[in-house]
């Protein structure tokens, strides 16, 4: 269950086409992340796979069943928003509940589900407790634990750790995760924030205005990015761009190089900079390299134990093994 199959899916809000038309599948069991910028229509996407956006063009199939026109009640799918959207005046208990009371599901089924939903998310000591006595952690996996008693046959997250702090984040991320290892269920999860999408996804969806990029596992699109969208959205710190005559010795219209597959030395190398500023991390430090005649400065990946001086002169050869070349057209060339 949770194999969901988008065929010529089109999204037009008046006279403007929002997505124009996809084609994707999700297997059964994947995670699965939409990942993209700002208004890049990955939550719309996530929104038509709910039902809850209508499509205008195409077909949507959940376990070999059109699914396009029906109701997100039907769909056997269950959804996680970015903000809580729990009850206040109902306990614990009650949020996870409500699903299965609306559904008029036996008092003795929904008492099971709760205490099976609870103990997955370690959450069995708070059920007598309000909302607003919980973290914002808590109250997001209370969330997820209303959505995990419909026992659906895929999960859908739209943002769902916007909210929190950045340890939070980071916690709920592994949570999360292991989550879906436990349950084996298929996961959709919408997020602009490529670290999450590199983390979590078995498969990711890289969206720009609409349009799918790319599509394969975190270390596919990270070493083996299609085109230059991919190249500068994919890696934190991005990938370094250069064109003119550093992209033309390797005949092509721009080139790219990850800031780890930078050597640095003092005394020689393909080109020579000036240092900028420098961010030490602990067990890694990343430099600013501005190249002479190149107005971007490179960053550069190097140990956390060495030290740099604004100003001073450094030399940096790219690992050829590790460069990648693009075309006019910001395609890869293999």
């Amino acid at each position: 269950m949770g194999w969901i199959v988008l065929r010529g899916v089109q999204k037009d809000f008046g006279a403007d086409t929002v997505i124009p038309p996809l084609d994707l599948e999700i297997e059964e069991g994947e995670f699965v992340v939409f990942v993209g910028p700002s208004g890049c229509g990955k939550s719309t996407l996530l929104r038509l796979i709910a039902g809850l956006e209508d499509v205008t063009r195409g077909a949507i199939e959940i376990d070999g069943v059109d699914a396009t026109d029906a109701a997100p009640g039907k769909r056997g799918l269950a959804m996680v928003f970015q903000s809580y959207a729990l009850y206040p005046h109902l306990t614990v208990a009650q949020n996870i509940a409500f699903p299965l009371r609306m559904a008029k599901l036996s008092k003795a089924e929904q008492q099971r589900r709760i205490d099976d939903a609870a103990r997955v998310l370690n959450l069995t000591d708070y059920l007598d407790r309000l909302p607003k006595q919980l973290s914002g952690g808590q109250r997001q996996r209370v969330a997820i634990g209303r959505a995990i008693v419909r026992e659906p046959s895929a999960f859908l997250f739209d943002e769902p750790l916007s909210n929190l702090d950045a340890a939070l984040r980071v916690g709920m991320r592994l949570e999360i995760s292991e989550l879906h290892k436990r349950l084996d269920t298929t996961m959709i999860y919408v997020t602009h924030d490529q670290v999450e999408a590199m983390t979590m996804a078995d498969k990711i969806v890289v969206l720009n205005a609409g349009l799918i990029e790319q599509v394969g596992s975190p270390l596919e699109l990270y070493n083996a990015p299609q085109n230059l969208f991919v190249a500068r959205f994919i890696g934190s710190p991005m990938m370094n761009i250069l064109d003119g005559d550093a992209a033309r010795a390797h005949d092509a219209a721009a080139i790219g190089i990850r800031p780890e597959h930078l050597i640095l030395s003092a005394a020689e190398g393909t080109w020579s900079g000036t240092v900028g500023i420098s961010e030490h991390l602990g067990s890694d430090t990343f430099v600013r390299v501005t190249l002479e005649g190149i107005d971007t400065p490179l960053t550069v990946r190097a140990s956390g134990e060495r030290h740099f001086r604004t100003g001073e002169t450094v030399h940096l050869s790219p690992d050829l093994d590790k460069l990648h070349r693009f075309d006019r057209d910001g395609e890869r060339i293999t």
